[in-house]
């Protein structure tokens, strides 16, 4: 790609630029919406503290540092121990950016100046972080509106920024929190084109993975393939989450992969891989899942299940659109999945009566999937103003259960599993167990799981899918043939 005219974040000839346009227009955005929602006398002052280096417990190494969220959406600044402060009434932006030491630039890097980080990021004015208390002073602000709200996924708090001398103005940690996650939800046209970008690397990763993956590798060299050509072709230091790399049975652990279950197991012949993985480039998130078989063929039972899932998510992608409820796209998707898997002889009797009796969330126990953007389960699911969290076995796992949009960015990820605890669950309660046909779903006990799930823009009249990897049975086989 062509060299940016302007500052931007870039990662080389190859890879995407972003420009420092992008995160102005952010802050416009957020500014616009609070004029919306208050009147503000005098000078009211956003202030955002951004992250910080953390170190490996009592050590002198630190975690590859990545920006907090907010702070990212609203400067685009990548260096740690910052401030930003945007003026409510004019637009005007400051950072406060660390006052380092000249070794510094003996063992990290060569020191930037207060003008370098002024062209770097387009803002208005730089101070050092020390100054802060004295320069807000300065403009004698009526208000300083803080960042604190709760994260409706993690259950923790967004901190409000904090500095020496704070405590001399007036400071409101309300107002902000539910303009700018709401801000967040719509994406601009700058920001659908990183996130089209990203996408695009993480379906690529994807794709590498499944052409050279084969039995006998382990879980977690399939993970290094992925890394590999996110960073080496896409730029993207990071990945949104720790890697899915689980096969055979560990395909149906939700959130395998962590320390715990690190992606370590050897992949057999005939087992199926559920691999869910995304890249992230400057703090934009990709989340993507394919599930395909190691060997490249499918049999006729992992065909079942794969296209009962795959059923589900094109039917969501057909019918998902703005003004439609995303708890009724989770349904959709349920319902489509357990017709498929009772016309392959797994289950009996009407589809609606097992919706109602739940067995929806004994195969399929998580959420149809969620928003996305600078975290991989964006803000804004369970804001104050969007409806509550659903009661309904399997959509209570739900994080969102709003109208659909047009600019919201979400993953459609229906899945099938089979997990053991579950199955036997549902098998000693009568009111789920008449639905079983036992003597076909026991061959499926050491089976695992299939999982699809794709990254799309909602848009007016449908979806623009942007997730690129082969997707039928035939297309899988063919690609993996290769």
């Amino acid at each position: 790609m062509a060299k940016p005219q302007g500052a931007a974040f870039w990662m080389g000839a190859q890879t995407l630029p972003i420009p420092m346009t992008m995160f102005r227009e952010n802050r416009e955005k957020v500014i616009g919406e609070l004029r919306k929602v208050r009147t503000f006398d005098g000078t009211a002052l956003i202030v955002l503290q951004g992250g910080d280096n953390i170190s490996h417990y009592d050590t002198d190494v630190d975690y590859v540092f990545r920006q907090e969220s907010y702070f990212m959406y609203l400067f685009g600044v990548t260096e740690p121990g910052c401030y930003g402060t945007v003026d409510v009434a004019s637009g005007s932006t400051t950072l406060f950016v660390p006052r380092l030491p000249s070794e510094y630039a003996v063992w990290m890097s060569p020191l930037l100046s207060l003008d370098d980080f002024k062209q770097k990021y387009e803002v208005d004015a730089v101070y050092y972080a020390d100054e802060i208390d004295v320069k807000l002073g300065e403009l004698n602000p009526s208000v300083l509106l803080t960042l604190c709200g709760p994260n409706a996924d993690s259950g923790l708090e967004a901190k409000p920024a904090n500095f020496k001398g704070i405590e001399k103005f007036v400071v409101d940690s309300d107002i902000l929190f539910p303009v700018i996650a709401e801000c967040r939800v719509i994406k601009s046209p700058a920001e659908v084109e990183v996130l089209r970008y990203v996408a695009k690397v993480s379906s690529d990763a994807h794709k590498r993975v499944m052409k050279n993956i084969r039995p006998g590798w382990h879980e977690y060299q399939g993970e290094a393939e992925f890394l590999h050509h996110a960073y080496s072709v896409g730029g993207c230091r990071h990945v949104s989450y720790t890697c899915i790399c689980g096969a055979g049975t560990n395909s149906a652990i939700l959130h395998y992969g962590h320390a715990g279950s690190p992606n370590d197991r050897l992949i057999k012949n005939g087992e199926m891989c559920l691999f869910d993985m995304g890249a992230n480039y400057n703090g934009y998130a990709a989340d993507i899942t394919c599930s395909f078989p190691v060997n490249g063929k499918f049999t006729d039972d992992q065909k079942l299940i794969y296209n009962a899932v795959l059923a589900a998510r094109d039917a969501v992608c057909g019918a998902a659109k703005e003004g439609v409820s995303w708890v009724d796209m989770h349904l959709l998707a349920n319902r489509v999945m357990l017709g498929e898997m009772k016309k392959g002889g797994l289950l009996q009797g009407e589809v609606d009566e097992m919706m109602s009796a739940g067995l929806n969330g004994i195969f399929q126990p998580h959420g149809l999937g969620h928003l996305i953007g600078l975290d991989v389960h964006d803000v804004g699911g369970y804001l104050s103003h969007c409806p509550e969290r659903p009661t309904q076995p399997g959509a209570n796992r739900l994080r969102m259960a709003r109208t659909l949009m047009a600019g919201m960015y979400v993953t459609i990820e229906p899945g099938c599993y089979f997990i053991e605890p579950l199955l036997n669950k549902a098998f000693a309660d009568p009111n789920l167990s008449k639905f079983l046909v036992k003597e076909k779903l026991d061959r499926f006990r050491n089976f695992g799981g299939v999982r699809i799930e794709d990254d799309v823009l909602i848009t007016k009249t449908g979806i623009d899918n942007f997730t690129l990897v082969p997707r039928t049975v035939e297309e899988i086989e063919a690609w993996m043939a290769q």
